[in-house]
């Protein structure tokens, strides 16, 4: 790997539990100052009167070693008692919030409630919680993805929980993106030499677009020195977690990394995919390399890590021309 200069930050993308995958990764090989996460905040919602982000809080616990690693989201150790009271009580149970996981939800609520933002919330959060890294929402304004299904138009959380992702999509858009603003913090990032860009394998429709379509936030991107690099989500024609594969088949894109390249055309200068889809890189005109991108073990996240940074380090140094298929 090519040394960066010390002073460089890696900016990451990233939704919730995929995303977190790679975010840990690159929080455990970098100096941990040194990395800043924009997270999703499209799947944020209110719910029984409390404030909640899921992926930002699946970054917060994953980064502080709080994540259940069975579930990929929510604390290790969690009791649910809340959630059995509350089913004694009511029918509308269907998003479970555990007995710890409310401490989060119930300090953001009075928090916004009493005029902070949710940029200083978490960035206060995550440093209770022993996080060196900046952790930063997409924007501090409302922005809610809705599914457009054969059911009618979803908020994000009924189709991906309640619904469990079964109505069919037709279209997704991101309500209020349109007057969304990017935040000092963000802003304060993106003006600063960066060493590399990731755009970590989160949902690239319900994950990553949302945080995309925060205006000027692509075009900042783009404007960077540093390069930007997408990890696949894609792994032999399927996702690893989640209702990608089926959101493209249903969208009428193709399940393969050949569409995750051409969806984030323009803004990527490279894509790093898995091995075993290897015969996608002729199809993709863009610099490709193909690795074991299964994140099973801390071992393997750290992998991925070094490996999507060398190959930013690699495209900063060389030629893009030079590198099209490389890998």
């Amino acid at each position: 790997m090519i040394a960066a200069p010390r002073s460089e930050q890696v900016l990451a993308l990233c939704g919730g539990v995929g995303g977190a995958k790679l975010a840990l990764g690159l929080y455990r090989v970098l100096d941990r100052d040194r990395l800043t996460l924009v997270v999703n905040t499209g799947d944020d919602f209110e719910h029984m009167g409390l404030n909640v982000s899921p992926d930002i809080d699946t970054v917060v616990y994953t980064l502080a070693g709080l994540a259940d690693p069975e579930r990929g989201w929510g604390r290790a150790g969690e009791s649910w008692h809340f959630m059995g009271a509350l089913r004694d009580l009511a029918e509308d149970t269907w998003f479970n919030l555990g007995d710890c996981d409310l401490a989060m939800h119930v300090l953001r609520t009075e928090w916004l409630r009493c005029g902070g933002s949710l940029t200083a919330f978490t960035a206060r959060a995550a440093g209770k919680l022993g996080i060196a890294a900046r952790v930063l929402p997409m924007t501090d304004d409302s922005v809610r993805t809705i599914v457009a299904t054969e059911e009618g138009e979803l908020p994000f959380q009924h189709y991906f929980v309640r619904l469990r992702c079964e109505p069919p999509v037709r279209s997704i858009r991101f309500q209020g993106a349109e007057t969304s603003r990017l935040t000092p913090e963000l802003l304060d990032v993106l003006a600063r030499p960066l060493r590399a860009i990731v755009i970590c394998p989160s949902n690239p429709f319900l994950s990553v677009d949302p945080i995309l379509a925060v205006p000027e936030l692509r075009a900042a991107l783009v404007n960077q020195s540093a390069p930007v690099v997408a990890v696949s989500p894609i792994i032999g024609g399927q996702a690893v977690k989640g209702p990608t594969a089926k959101m493209m088949s249903e969208l009428g894109i193709a399940v393969t990394t050949h569409s995750i390249a051409a969806h984030y055309e323009g803004l990527i200068d490279g894509l790093l995919i898995d091995s075993t889809d290897i015969a996608d890189r002729a199809s993709v005109d863009l610099p490709v390399i193909a690795t074991n991108t299964l994140m099973r073990s801390l071992a393997d996240r750290e992998r991925v890590a070094h490996d999507v940074l060398g190959f930013c380090d690699t495209l900063a140094q060389s030629p893009v021309s030079g590198l099209a298929g490389a890998g």
